[in-house]
Parts: structure tokens; C-alpha cells; sequence
């Protein structure tokens, strides 16, 4: 290339990146003077350069809807709203938080396959992919009930597995889940915070996952990286996840450090994931590379991280095929989780299923959705009055608090152990000859039966 070549290619990517540049401040300054607030982007994740008035106008929300909403956040702005808010079921799904957590179980084979393999850094790959598969499902932008204090959820008929779910505190929110089969345990205590931004929330996973593969009794550890969900407001609503997701064998020492790319400029870099299976001794010896909306592979690799030659990029997981134009964009495993037919016989009437709010809107009737929410909601509120009152607490029936307290990268966290009496309850159960209707069971988390009737 000649001299005056570069400098005209010089000048041609200056130009570029200047035009580049021009563009996200039209973007910004359209949206801004089309709704009549400064601060507020609006960003097309799938890399369209479409006039940001239009894109704005893709949201769910009516214009008066915007307008009236907006001014209510802007006061929580910084805040953790996570159960500060009371929010309009229209931006709901038919979930429940707890029922979220199960999604966690559609790739439990990767778990299996980790229990069963004799190459212990093959077993964190299988581990960590189990751990970013669920990704997929949590792009969705509507938003799950927070469950009522004393909520659980069940599910059987999926891998052998047996899981369980209860919401064991209120204020903060936080949940605990218990899962389990012939070849690994699932322990979860979770507390999620959050801060608003104004037309985006951050979601920090302030909790602690723990997996026991049973073949070997070894224990790993997970942390996760924090989320974001843009365009609450305005324009289209969409989650991301970017940072480092950490997962420990707390036995050997390995470890895997896998890093989610952040969306950048016309959709680059997002869903993609990349990484390394490191030795104790911080060596690399597997790297693995993909997206997590479509696969995942590894490869074996030299102590500089470069992959080893004679060695290919091996498939490991391949996202399942997704119901098109599903109008909660759940996957075929959430509608599984939402069925009845994953649950177990004599189920728990404080099951998430038999919420009344879920089930209506799960039918569309968006009226009586609204007012059962707001139902449960004033129970909840009753019964917390009722306990103080009575100077008791609130105790958890499949879950004990421990005197643990262990850091995360987002705060301290109170862990909660599964106490094992869900399975002698399960065992009864399944052998009893009770053959009640469970779609007719009333939904009951209460500790007080009489407190509250609305």
C-alpha cells in the first residue's frame, strides 16, 4: 500500500468512526426530543441504525402509560427497587421468581455428564456450561412474580431430578432451592439487588450456588455475573449480561473464568462467551468459546492458552429449539415448568402454579390478574402485621437459616440450608392414594389461616 493509500484509509475510518460517532448523538437527541427527556438512550440490540423515535415507539407502553410511569421511577432512581415498587401486571409474565430458578434444570444432563467423567477439567467444562446455558431463557423481558413469603414451588418427571423452591424472606426478597438426583445436589440461597438508572435497572446476583457431584463428593462454587435490562420505558426492552462468571471446584482448586462479552456498537460482541479452565495451579487447560443464545465448544490448550495442535473445537451444549413468536418468549422447558404436568402428586398448596394473579393472567383475563395481585399483595401485608404483633418470626418449612454469612462480589448474604424434611414429605406423598384435583387446590403460603380475607 502506497503512502497516499494509507492516508486515504486513514481517512476513510476516521471518517467512518465520525459518522459512527454523529450517529449515536442523532440517536440520543432524537429520543430525547421526541419524548421531551434529556438522559434517556434508546438502543436497538439487534444492530439496526432505524430512527430512534421509531425504535422508542416499540416499547409496551402506551404514551400516557410512559409518561405517568416515568415520573413515578424517576424518584427511585439509584435505588433498590427490587420489592420497593408496586408495578402494573401488564410487564409480567405468568412466573413466579422461584419458578425462574427451576429454569436453571433444562440442561441438568451437562451435570450428569460432569458427575461421570473421570477428567476433572472436562468436569468443569461440563459444570460451567451447565451454568451459562440458562442465559437463553433469562434474556426474556417480561418480569416473574416476586413470590409471597412462604411461596414454594416443585418439580418433578424432568432428569429424576426432584426440585424445590420457598421464598424464605419478604424483606429483602430471598429464595432458596434445593434440587437433586443419582449423580448431583443443587443448592441455592439467592437475594437479588437491583438499581435503577432511570430507563435501566442492574441486577446484582447477590447469592451463593453450590454443586456436590456425588461420585466424587466434590463441591463447586458459582458467581455469576451481574445483568442489565434496558429500555424499561422507552423504546425496546432488552437484557444483557456482561463480566465474569467464576466457578470453583472448592475440592481441587480448579477453576473456570469464563467472560460474557457486552453488547456493543450495532449488536457486536453480545451472547458471546470465552474463556478457560484453569488447573490449581492457574494454569489453562481448556479454553472455551461460544454464544450463549445458540452453543457452546472447548478445546484443549498449551500453558499460553493457545489450542493444542491436533486438537479441535468439540461441541458441548446447542441451545433446543424455542416456540417461535411465543408471546412470552418462554422456551418449550418453561412451558413445562408452568404446566401442571411436572407436578408432583399432592402438590404443596403453596405451590406458585395455584397463584390465582398467574394463573389469570397465564389466560390473558389481565383484569382479574391485576386484582388478585393486589389481593395477595394486601394479605402479605396483613399477616406481616399479625406476626409482629405476636412478636414471632417468620420460619421457613424446607429450609433452615444457618449462622453463615458469606461474602459476595455485591454484599454479605445469610445462607439458608435445605433441612431435608421436603423429602420425607415427598416419599409420603407419592405413596398416598389421594387423588384430589390439584388444579382446584387453593393457594396457601399463609402462617396465619384467618388474617386477611379479601
Amino acid at each position: 500500500m502506497s503512502p497516499n493509500d494509507s492516508k486515504s484509509s486513514r481517512g476513510f475510518l476516521n471518517s467512518l468512526a465520525s459518522s459512527i460517532t454523529n450517529l449515536g448523538s442523532v440517536v440520543t437527541k432524537s429520543v430525547n426530543g421526541l419524548m421531551g427527556y434529556e438522559g434517556i438512550e434508546v438502543i436497538n440490540p439487534d444492530g439496526s441504525i432505524e430512527d430512534a423515535g421509531e425504535e422508542a415507539g416499540r416499547g409496551r407502553w402506551k404514551q400516557e402509560e410512559r409518561d405517568g410511569y416515568w415520573k413515578m421511577m424517576q424518584k427511585y432512581i439509584g435505588s433498590d427497587i427490587t420489592s420497593m415498587v408496586t408495578l402494573p401486571v401488564i410487564i409480567f409474565e405468568p412466573m413466579t421468581t422461584l419458578q425462574k430458578m427451576a429454569e436453571l434444570m433444562e440442561y441438568s444432563h451437562l451435570l450428569d455428564m460432569a458427575d461421570k467423567t473421570h477428567d476433572p477439567y472436562l468436569r468443569m467444562v461440563y459444570a460451567s456450561t451447565w451454568a451459562i446455558s440458562v442465559y437463553y431463557a433469562y434474556q426474556r423481558t417480561w418480569k416473574p412474580f416476586n413470590p409471597i413469603l412462604g411461596e414454594t414451588y416443585e418439580m418433578t418427571n424432568h432428569n429424576g431430578i426432584n426440585f424445590i423452591a420457598e421464598q424464605v424472606s419478604h424483606h429483602p426478597p430471598m429464595s432458596a432451592a434445593h434440587a437433586e438426583n443419582e449423580h448431583f445436589s443443587y443448592d441455592c440461597t439467592s437475594k437479588l439487588k437491583s438499581k435503577l438508572l432511570g430507563n435501566s435497572i442492574d441486577f446484582y446476583p447477590v447469592g451463593r450456588t453450590r454443586v456436590t457431584l456425588k461420585r466424587d463428593g466434590v463441591v463447586l462454587d458459582l458467581v455469576p455475573p451481574p445483568s442489565k435490562a434496558h429500555n424499561l420505558i422507552f423504546g425496546r426492552t432488552w437484557v444483557d449480561s456482561s463480566g465474569e462468571m467464576i466457578m470453583t471446584n472448592l475440592t481441587t482448586g480448579d477453576k473456570a473464568v469464563l467472560y460474557f462479552q457486552p453488547c456493543g456498537w450495532f449488536g457486536s460482541g453480545r451472547y458471546e462467551v470465552d474463556g478457560y479452565v484453569y488447573n490449581s495451579a492457574e494454569e489453562p487447560k481448556i479454553l472455551v468459546t461460544g454464544k450463549w443464545n445458540e452453543s457452546l465448544s472447548y478445546q484443549s490448550c498449551d500453558i499460553e492458552g493457545e489450542p493444542l495442535t491436533g486438537t479441535e473445537l468439540k461441541e458441548v451444549w446447542k441451545v433446543a429449539e424455542a416456540p417461535k413468536k411465543d408471546k412470552y418468549q418462554y422456551t418449550h422447558f418453561a412451558h413445562k415448568i408452568n404446566s401442571f404436568d411436572t407436578a408432583p402428586s399432592k402438590l404443596l398448596s403453596s405451590d406458585s402454579r395455584l397463584r390465582p394473579d398467574r394463573y389469570a393472567l397465564d389466560i390473558g383475563d389481565m383484569t382479574k390478574a391485576g386484582y388478585e395481585k393486589s389481593s395477595l399483595e394486601e394479605r402479605q401485608r396483613a399477616e406481616k402485621r399479625t406476626r409482629e404483633e405476636k412478636g414471632q418470626r417468620f420460619v421457613p418449612k424446607w429450609f433452615d437459616e444457618t449462622e453463615e454469612v458469606t461474602p459476595t462480589p455485591w454484599g454479605d448474604l445469610e445462607v439458608y440450608q435445605f433441612n431435608g424434611k421436603y423429602l420425607v414429605h415427598r416419599a409420603a406423598a407419592d405413596n398416598s392414594q389421594d387423588n384430589t384435583d390439584m388444579k382446584s387446590t387453593q393457594f396457601n403460603p399463609w402462617q396465619f389461616q384467618d388474617t386477611y380475607s379479601p
